[in-house]
């Protein structure tokens, strides 16, 4: 399974009423397929997974899915820390014919890495039709997976992939070293991408796409044609977006970005909120700076 290059991690947008605005989902979907974006994560944790209701992810993916036919694969984030619970969320998605699945490392309950390497195993086993990609953010998820048990689980034929959000430089080279050239990693901070493209990764997992698609897309396809100055260019014009939309906890300024282009996207669900005001006002600057609004 080919990802492509751009992953979009793609917001939920809520009503008025804090509900899930399907009709803003699916025009926000195709946006992205026609801006830049390969593919698209929906209820990852930029999608508020954690406060979404299973039967509100199944809608997503079925909304996502039609809204985006033909244009970007979809990727249902359908990870747990409870192990029987991601593969029940995954057999359910797959019968969505979904195009892949972003597992997320178990958190909380901080697995040994033996745990997570049986805890992958057996979400793989139970869908060996299904494309899945492992989602390494200890920042979050207070363990990390080593690079040591992702060579191990790269030999399970229907793990193809990982996205990385260690922010660990070292960590993805050790990966790549010790991993198949078909296993695809994919940078998990919008910052890092030209970097770890630099160490054998493929894409990134972003946020920032939302915003600048075209644009990360063109910066990696500069990269892979050798044009470097081009690339690192772009990275650097790039370079003060990627870090206002991680001011504070993310989704939180993305929501905000969109909504100063027009999107109506809703508020964050409870326990996240909206963005204080010092923060909204440095956002805006670099939003006008970017071109992204007058």
């Amino acid at each position: 399974m080919n990802f492509g290059r751009v992953i979009t991690a793609m917001i939920t947008p809520f009503d008025e009423n804090g509900a899930v605005n399907y009709s803003v989902v699916e025009k926000l979907a195709a946006n992205l397929a026609e801006n830049g974006s390969d593919s698209i994560v929906v209820c990852g944790t930029t999608g508020e997974s954690p406060t979404l209701t299973w039967s509100e992810e199944y809608q997503l993916f079925k909304v996502v899915k039609a809204a985006v036919s033909g244009k970007a694969k979809v990727i249902a984030g359908t990870g747990s820390n409870s192990s029987d619970e991601a593969i029940e969320a995954t057999k359910q998605a797959a019968k969505l014919d979904v195009d892949g699945s972003l597992q997320v490392v178990p958190y909380y309950n901080k697995p040994p890495q033996s745990g997570l390497y049986c805890h992958y195993e057996a979400i793989a086993k139970s869908c060996p039709d299904l494309p899945i990609l492992l989602y390494n953010v200890p920042s979050r998820t207070s363990q990390n997976l080593l690079p040591e048990t992702v060579a191990k689980l790269a030999k399970i034929p229907n793990i193809v992939g990982i996205k990385e959000a260690s922010g660990n430089i070292d960590q993805a080279s050790q990966i790549r070293a010790t991993t198949p050239k078909e296993f695809t990693i994919y940078s998990g901070d919008d910052s890092l991408t030209l970097p770890l493209l630099a160490v054998g990764a493929t894409g990134v997992v972003s946020i920032a796409s939302h915003l600048v698609g075209n644009q990360i897309q063109e910066m990696i396809q500069a990269f892979e044609s050798g044009k470097n100055q081009l690339a690192t260019q772009i990275h650097v014009e790039l370079f003060p977006l990627f870090k206002v939309l991680f001011c504070t906890t993310n989704p939180i300024p993305l929501k905000a970005a969109l909504k100063m282009q027009g999107w109506q996207v809703g508020s964050p669900r409870l326990p996240l909120t909206e963005l204080p005001e010092e923060l909204l006002e440095n956002l805006e600057l670099i939003m006008k700076q970017s071109s992204l609004i007058k």
